[in-house]
Formats: C-alpha cells, sequence, structure tokens
C-alpha cells in the first residue's frame, strides 16, 4: 500500500481501491462526474443511469471497507444527482452516519428561460461511525464589518477593545433550575449565568453593561471570541480565480478543500480521492501537512497535478 501514497496514481479507481487496507484512510473527498452528458476534454461525463448508480456504488463500498472508524467520507455533486448519492450512502453507510449536507455557492450565470439558475453546489458528509465519533474541528472566519453593523459593536472607553454585549441571566429559570445561581444583584433577583464571586469579579473589572432597571449585560471583546462559526452555507469562498486556474474542466478552489481538510481531518492523516482530476486534494494535503492518495484514469490529470507541486516550496 505505500506504494501508493503521496502519489497520483492512474488506475481505475474501484481496481485499485480493492488493494488498499482496511479501514486504512482517515478522509476520503471525491467530486466524481456528474453525469451532464457532457464530454469533457479532460474525462467522460455521459453515463447511462444504471452505469452511473452502479459506477458510484462501487467505488463507496470500497470507500467504506478502507475508511477508519474516525475517518469521514465527503462527496461533492451537483443537486440534480445529490439525492442519488445520499440514497447509496444511506444503504452502505447507513442514514445514521449522515452529518451534514454543505452548500457551496459556486456563482455563475443564473439566467435562465425555463427554469431557475443553479448557483450553488452540494456538498455531503457521512462518518464512518456516529456524528459525534468520527474527526471534527471547529473552524471560524474572522469578524467582518457586515458582523460589526449586525451586532452593533462598539469600543469599550476603558479597555480600547471591541466588543459586543450578551445576556446575564436566563430568562426562562422555570425549565432549567439552579437554585445555587439565583440570588439578588444590585436590585435584581434573577438566575444568572455564573456565580455571585464571579460577578462581583466582572464588575470590578468593568466587564458589566447595565440598562435603566440596573440589569448587567457582559461585554465579550471580539479579540477574545473566536470568531464567526462556519456552518452548512459557504458563501465567501469563490470558485478557480485566474491564477489558480490549470486548464482542467472542472477544477475546484484549493480553498475550498483546504477548508474540508481542516474540518475533516488532522495534521499527518492520511486522504484520498478516487475521482483525483487535476489533483486539488492533493495540493491542499501537502499544504496542510497531510498524506494523500490520488487516484485517476487521466494521464492528463496527473501531469497537471505533478507540474502544480512542484511549484509548492
Amino acid at each position: 500500500m505505500d506504494n501508493y501514497i503521496n502519489k497520483y496514481n492512474i488506475s481505475n479507481n474501484t481496481e485499485l481501491l480493492k488493494k488498499l487496507d482496511k479501514a486504512s484512510i482517515d478522509m476520503i473527498y471525491f467530486d466524481p462526474p456528474y453525469n451532464t452528458g457532457r464530454d469533457f476534454s479532460d474525462y467522460k461525463d455521459k453515463y447511462g443511469k444504471d452505469e452511473y448508480i452502479t459506477m458510484i456504488t462501487n467505488v463507496i463500498k470500497e470507500c467504506y471497507r478502507i475508511l477508519n472508524k474516525q475517518g469521514n467520507i465527503i462527496i461533492h455533486v451537483e443537486s440534480r444527482i445529490s439525492h442519488f448519492i445520499r440514497n447509496i450512502l444511506d444503504d452502505v453507510f447507513g442514514h445514521k452516519k449522515y452529518k451534514n449536507t454543505i452548500i457551496w455557492k459556486t456563482g455563475g450565470n443564473a439566467n435562465n428561460k425555463y427554469q431557475l439558475g443553479r448557483m450553488h453546489d452540494v456538498i455531503i458528509v457521512y462518518g464512518k461511525s456516529g456524528k459525534n465519533k468520527t474527526k471534527f474541528n471547529s473552524l471560524y472566519i474572522p469578524y467582518d464589518d457586515t458582523y460589526r453593523k449586525k451586532n452593533s459593536v462598539k469600543i469599550c472607553p476603558i479597555h480600547k477593545k471591541e466588543y459586543i454585549t450578551t445576556v446575564a441571566h436566563n430568562s426562562q429559570a422555570n425549565v432549567n433550575p439552579r437554585p445555587n445561581l439565583r440570588y439578588e444583584w444590585k436590585g435584581n433577583t434573577k438566575q444568572w449565568y455564573w456565580s455571585k464571586e464571579k460577578m462581583e469579579k466582572l464588575d470590578a473589572d468593568n466587564r458589566l453593561q447595565y440598562n435603566k432597571k440596573n440589569i448587567p449585560r457582559i461585554k465579550r471583546f471580539l479579540n477574545e471570541m473566536d470568531g464567526i462559526p462556519i456552518t452548512d452555507l459557504w458563501t465567501d469562498i469563490l470558485n478557480v480565480q485566474a491564477k489558480e486556474k490549470l486548464n482542467y474542466a472542472t477544477q475546484k478552489p484549493i480553498q475550498l478543500l483546504d477548508r474540508i481538510i481542516k474540518l475533516y481531518s488532522n495534521e499527518n492523516d492520511l486522504l484520498l480521492d478516487p475521482f483525483a482530476g487535476s489533483g486539488t486534494l492533493g495540493r491542499s494535503a501537502i499544504k496542510n501537512n497531510r498524506q494523500y492518495i490520488l487516484i485517476d484514469e487521466n494521464e492528463n490529470g496527473k501531469k497537471i497535478f505533478e507540474k502544480s507541486i512542484s511549484k509548492i516550496d
């Protein structure tokens, strides 16, 4: 198996997958043909319905075998065929192993005379084990001007830092009573979110902001917060830009793979793409200190990939 690691392997994907060790892969990503009926210069994208489903099913079955218990499989498709992929994944992995459907806004020309224009791709995530037992790393993006305006960000005159305020008490205390956190504070008896001792420390540090009824809210400084959590709607990653293009018809942006890899794997993990195309997974793996196995029958894809990584420092 070592012969295939950190290489672009020219092979039928199902045949090579059968040669890989059981439970040896930490994360699998692939962006298969979408069966659009077109023949791109780099690969065929025209299959009969049964032929297409059989091909994808065979690949997913082998992916299940080689994925380890903490691993995730991420499949990137368009909405027209996503239900086929979900059905196969439910059959092979089990419906309880479903984790997310990510919507990636791809942009493009939305003008269509016959139906609504497609502006997004679908990225489907399943785990080998239950959703809380496979690898996942929360990611955040920096606070931007839109966030600052929406959340009325201010600058604290004492600490000289940007902050927002959040509530200091539970407004539905009867639903989740915590008698040890219920006490009087400056004329208001409520169930607070922290002890009276901590409340005193926050007050002394000018971390509380009071309204006219003397009810406090806590100041949360932006530089002490993680950022805006990444959700399942991705509108901030642009499609492949001119400086990144490698003359491959359906190339995906490396920033997209960077995010997927960081979310669903750790450093030194072994990643696999059985529909490697131009090798974006491999470039991102190198960039993010992961190992990789790329598989494709396209000799041109291998040439493009090897030329691109020769320029990586």
